[in-house]
């Protein structure tokens, strides 16, 4: 089945961009796009998309309250000329923030983001079990999320705060990485970084000093980086 994308953006030469990049590619199909997003939001209460490649500054509503209105949003890919609106968007659980001009290989590397995440969604789903290994975060004043162990990918500090990357969803929680990792089941994840713990069965790649997480490269710290490639040495065949 082909992934279907909806892209939303006030400028068309944007829209080109991104429809021309994704229109070869057999595994994805662009089912509508709008300059205007509360045209693509009507477009939504009848029709269903997977992903959601939207702009953040734009007029009468912004992709921020465009994302805020969605009460069961599909994935979503911000795509902005601006870096600082990342974090914020994070806390909306964006699969991935592009900043324009919009390369090829970025892009591609969110793609593959956005067929395992879908990928995940509909497979096995004795993968999360009632028995599978769990830990409840706290994400705002009054709500609990249920993340199971074997969905989180990283886990990167931003200073008094964490953001949780996992299979499913980013999260956004206060608290240190060290308390955090202490949580965590040392024979399945290892810190390698003063801001970085992860998953090692999520691991893709290791290259140098760097390692690959589904397309994103992670720097070892130097102090880190003899235990991590012992621990990744001797989890290998």
């Amino acid at each position: 089945m082909k992934i279907k994308c909806l892209i939303i953006d006030d400028e068309p030469l944007a829209i080109n961009v991104i429809k021309n990049y994704l229109e070869p590619l057999e595994n994805f199909e662009v089912i509508n796009t709008f300059s205007n997003p509360i045209e693509g939001l009507n477009f939504l209460k009848n029709n269903s998309v997977d992903v959601i490649f939207l702009d953040i500054n734009m007029p009468v509503l912004d992709g921020i309250n465009f994302i805020k209105s969605l009460e069961n949003p599909p994935l979503l890919v911000i795509t902005s000329a601006y870096s600082q609106f990342a974090i914020e968007t994070y806390e909306l659980d964006v699969l991935d923030y592009l900043v324009k001009p919009i390369e090829f290989p970025r892009l591609m590397k969110t793609l593959n983001k956005i067929s395992k995440r879908l990928e995940n969604k509909t497979s096995s789903p004795q993968e999360n079990a009632a028995d599978s290994p769990f830990i409840f975060v706290k994400i705002d004043k009054k709500r609990m999320k249920k993340i199971f162990f074997n969905e989180i990918l990283v886990i990167e500090s931003l200073k008094d705060y964490l953001k949780i990357n996992t299979t499913t969803g980013k999260y956004i929680i206060h608290s240190t990485l060290s308390d955090f990792t202490d949580l965590l089941p040392e024979k399945n994840f290892l810190r390698i970084h003063r801001s970085y713990t992860i998953a090692i069965d999520k691991i893709d790649a290791v290259e140098g000093n760097s390692i690959e997480i589904e397309g994103l490269r992670y720097v070892i710290g130097r102090s880190y980086i003899d235990h991590v490639k012992q621990r990744i040495l001797n989890s290998s065949i």
